[in-house]
């Protein structure tokens, strides 16, 4: 009976921490339609733009450098609680900003409190894969993209109807609901894993670096879609809000649904097999995007390229944390750190670039990174030896 308990417990936090994917998802593709209305609202040029939203990667990293010393002091489940409620609040900080100075300061505090989120509920994920024996990460993520294809669809035309303002109270009283009903079923670690504390080394080990890179070309990419892919629909390509929304929309929305199918398709065809097959496709979305001339064919374009990015991370993942020679924690922190980086920081860059060029260069260009990680995909065969997951409950 106790057994039985045990695994109940399990079951509710592994929905628990999905919903927490799902919320943290749906504030992240929300953001992507009021990155325009940023622009216009307080009157800035894409070089601006692109430095508030450096200040949002350089407050996810400061809390994501934090969040580890915080897990293992308090655990996953409590962390993820402070971070998950305050976190809710992150894009109608950003929505009120009347200017620069406040909506830089409101920026470090959304992209601080989604990315300790984002640690915290990868954590917690980990800690339900222990209890239930079998692998969730995946489809963790698979709903953390649904959430975004959510954010991103409804986002567009939300603001275009109702003002960014009306739309940010939404998503926010939306986010804080599920947030607030999951957080009393997450689990917990064992006391022993809370206080368990190691010394910080940095790996030997170089293969590991170089898995890192490939997580780091893979969600530059990514971050190029969340940021930039609305304002390049809207300003060189001629499209309304609404219709600029829908870019990063089809690319979480279909990279969602093979997020979902990952685990099958990677235990058929092989972890590196999935893996090259799949920066090909994201390769030849992103070029076509880059060379789109109309709206309809970008979003198209980006929705292919979501279809062969969706698992090229979870891969990556799973390689960092089967390297030879190290903890798995050890591992996937090198990989996971050097991907978000990617992901949070590397997109203000392009945005300093497009201030001086346009955007479809630039995603031709990303395309040509994924063409990198493509050739060096053998590297990740160590995501070959991971556990294979359980039959499903």
């Amino acid at each position: 009976m106790d057994t039985l308990k045990i695994m109940q417990t399990a079951i509710r936090g592994r929905w628990a921490v999905a919903a927490i994917f799902l919320a943290n998802g749906f504030l992240t593709g929300a953001w992507a339609p009021q990155i325009p209305v940023v622009l216009t609202r307080l009157d800035i040029s894409k070089f601006t733009l692109g430095l508030l939203i450096l200040l949002f990667g350089a407050g996810a990293v400061t809390a994501m450098t934090w969040c580890g010393h915080l897990i293992s002091r308090h655990g996953s489940r409590t962390v993820l609680r402070w971070f998950g409620l305050i976190g809710s609040f992150g894009l109608l900080v950003v929505a009120l900003a009347p200017n620069v100075p406040l909506a830089a300061i409101a920026m470090f505090i959304f992209g601080g409190s989604i990315g300790g989120m984002d640690v915290a509920m990868n954590a917690n994920a980990v800690v339900v894969e222990r209890r239930l024996s079998r692998a969730i990460m995946s489809s963790s993520h698979g709903f953390w993209s649904l959430g975004g294809f959510a954010g991103g669809a409804l986002g567009g035309f939300a603001i275009q109807s109702y003002g960014h303002l009306a739309h940010a109270m939404v998503v926010t009283a939306l986010a804080f609901a599920v947030i607030a009903v999951a957080v009393r079923y997450l689990i917990e670690e064992d006391k022993a894993q809370v206080t368990n504390h190691h010394k910080f080394a940095l790996p030997g080990n170089p293969l590991v670096y170089l898995v890192g890179l490939m997580a780091l070309l893979t969600m530059i990419s990514e971050g190029a879609v969340l940021d930039w892919a609305a304002l390049y629909l809207q300003q060189e390509l001629g499209t309304d809000l609404a219709i600029a929304g829908l870019a990063y929309a089809a690319f979480s929305g279909v990279m969602a649904v093979m997020r979902f199918a990952g685990d099958g398709v990677r235990n058929r065809f092989g972890a590196v097999t999935t893996l090259r097959v799949s920066a090909l496709v994201a390769a030849a979305g992103m070029l076509v995007a880059g060379l789109a001339p109309s709206p309809w064919l970008a979003i198209s374009a980006f929705a292919f390229c979501g279809f062969g990015i969706a698992n090229m991370v979870p891969i990556l993942f799973s390689a960092g944390g089967n390297q030879e020679g190290m903890s798995s924690g050890t591992g996937m922190s090198v990989v996971t750190t050097m991907g978000y980086s990617g992901i949070l920081v590397a997109p203000s860059a392009i945005g300093f670039v497009a201030e001086h060029s346009s955007f479809g260069p630039i995603f031709v260009a990303l395309s040509g990174l994924l063409v990198v990680v493509f050739l060096m995909a053998g590297l990740a065969h160590r995501a070959e030896f991971a556990p294979d997951p359980a039959p499903a409950e």
